[in-house]
């Protein structure tokens, strides 16, 4: 199927979310839309999926133009979108989901029996093994991508666009969501790839398509292109190279986190099981480990989201065990959550909001009770100037700005409480490259000036480049603590299968 876009334009209020844009999809071609965040990729692909009205401008679809006034009309024609955060209602079966918005069943009776085997006729096609009658929050991340991908495909897409689409997927997931977008191009379908990965653009991509700041900077055959070429046509300039400094060996060291024999007990059984380790100042503690395999039950347990079996969580020297997390914050604890929307933000509220989340009560934003909305407001300016946060004012709500500019509101609220301990989870997850090097800086340098940090990441490169140590998860237990400049990435992947375990690291270089 081919798209062409014609010089289509979107303004919203003094902002000028895209301007002249024109680029050409043919059939069976990968078209991968890079850029920094605000840089427009998202707006553009709502306007194509009739979610958003341009201003001006067109489009063509196999050469014949095209009124696209809703998502209707974008089905009808054959695109379909898999949202980043995805569609899908957790308590509906795949089938029911899959049927959603179908007309043809609106005045006839459902028939389920039918309706399965015409479902897992499309999973078969493709090689999936999933069964209808499953319940869409009891699947994976990466099940619940194919079922938004198998759902718009089920509705007649010969054009796909996926929305930041191995944010949330695991090396494994990845791959076969790659063999996924492989054999839809050979049987002539389209994709266009939104990602901020360079190296699955170049993977899966036959062209890439760069934006800047609403417009068309540059369109590059990824053949002829590189890493490096992008990154310039993106941010207009080369990345600094990441320096991480070694802490002199004279300076006093001592566990700003200790967790000793930590069992949690998740909503299917034990996740946690019997983890000891210590997080000390002046060092970033990576965890590695496929999603899933207890993460996020350990996060939680440290930061009072939920409740411990069994063990201790020190901070400074105290135990803050199966505290309420508003105790444990006060010990100096600051947390990037790894959802955003659940956890991070309430998406309602403004930035200025937003920014004193967890300190609105205390000087100086409050007084006996009474915010002081000018302190609030300067402090959250201070923000938006230092992170380079894409929004018209400080009084814009969360929910309007991109989801990379969501995470910046995030980082830099925490980071700016000068925690003892940083606790980021995916800190640099949907954020684009640019921003990716500023937040690593900002990580190294909480290290630098003495803080600890337990950095928790899917990215390997994230965890290695970054991390003193490392400890890997595998099925809620660790099978591994190693030093990061002493470990390949093989190494780490047969620790997260539990295929083997090095213990190497338990204590810190200096402590030997």
């Amino acid at each position: 199927m081919s798209l062409e876009i014609k010089h289509i334009s979107k303004r919203f209020g003094a902002v000028q979310a895209n301007e002249d844009i024109s680029f050409r999809l043919e059939d069976g071609e990968v078209l991968a839309i890079l850029g920094e965040n605000g840089a427009g990729k998202t707006t553009m692909m709502r306007m194509i999926y009739g979610l958003e009205a341009m201003d001006s401008g067109s489009i063509e679809v196999n050469g014949t133009p095209a009124a696209i006034e809703s998502p209707k009309d974008a089905i009808r024609l054959g695109i379909g979108m898999v949202h980043q955060h995805f569609m899908l209602v957790n308590h509906f079966t795949v089938t029911q989901n899959m049927m959603l918005g179908l007309r043809e069943h609106v005045t006839e009776r459902l028939n389920l029996r039918e309706q399965n085997r015409r479902i897992q006729k499309i999973f078969d096609d493709y090689g999936f093994s999933m069964d209808p009658n499953m319940r869409v929050g009891e699947l994976p991340i990466g099940l619940q991508q194919r079922v938004e991908i198998m759902k718009a495909l089920f509705k007649g897409a010969q054009l796909l666009v996926l929305d930041e689409p191995t944010a949330v997927l695991t090396p494994m997931e990845i791959e076969e969501l790659f063999q996924i977008i492989r054999q839809l191009t050979a049987q002539g379908k389209s994709v266009i790839f939104i990602s901020h990965k360079l190296d699955e653009v170049m993977e899966i991509s036959d062209r890439v398509l760069v934006l800047r700041q609403g417009r068309v900077v540059g369109e590059r055959a990824t053949k002829e292109t590189s890493k490096e070429e992008l990154i310039r046509m993106m941010i207009g300039r080369a990345l600094c190279p990441m320096e991480k400094d070694r802490p002199d060996s004279a300076m006093r060291r001592y566990p700003v986190l200790k967790v000793d024999k930590l069992c949690v007990k998740g909503e299917r059984g034990k996740r946690i099981c019997d983890i000891s380790f210590e997080v000390y100042n002046h060092e970033i503690l990576g965890v590695a480990g496929v999603d899933g395999n207890g993460q996020n039950e350990l996060v939680e347990a440290i930061t009072g989201l939920y409740r411990a079996e069994s063990g201790h969580v020190y901070l400074n020297g105290e135990e803050v065990t199966n505290q309420p997390p508003r105790k444990v914050r006060a010990h100096r604890l600051s947390h990037i959550p790894e959802d955003r929307h659940a956890r991070g933000l309430i998406l309602s509220m403004d930035l200025t909001d937003n920014s004193i989340l967890v300190s609105h009560g205390e000087p100086p934003f409050s007084r006996h009770g009474i915010l002081k909305q000018r302190q609030a407001a300067a402090f959250t300016r201070g923000l938006i100037d230092s992170y380079q946060i894409s929004t018209q004012s400080e009084r814009t709500k969360a929910a309007d700005l991109s989801g990379g500019n969501q995470q910046k509101v995030v980082v830099a609220r925490e980071l700016s409480l000068n925690p003892e301990l940083l606790v980021a989870v995916k800190p640099t997850r949907g954020v684009d490259i640019g921003a990716t090097e500023y937040i690593h800086q900002c990580i190294l340098k909480e290290r630098q000036k003495g803080k600890g940090v337990l950095l928790v990441s899917a990215e390997l490169d994230e965890v290695m480049s970054l991390s003193d140590r490392i400890i890997v998860l595998f099925n809620g237990e660790m099978t591994g603590c190693v030093y990061a400049d002493q470990v390949t990435q093989d190494e780490l992947g047969a620790m997260m299968t539990g295929v083997s375990r090095d213990f190497s690291a338990l204590s810190p270089a200096w402590e030997e």
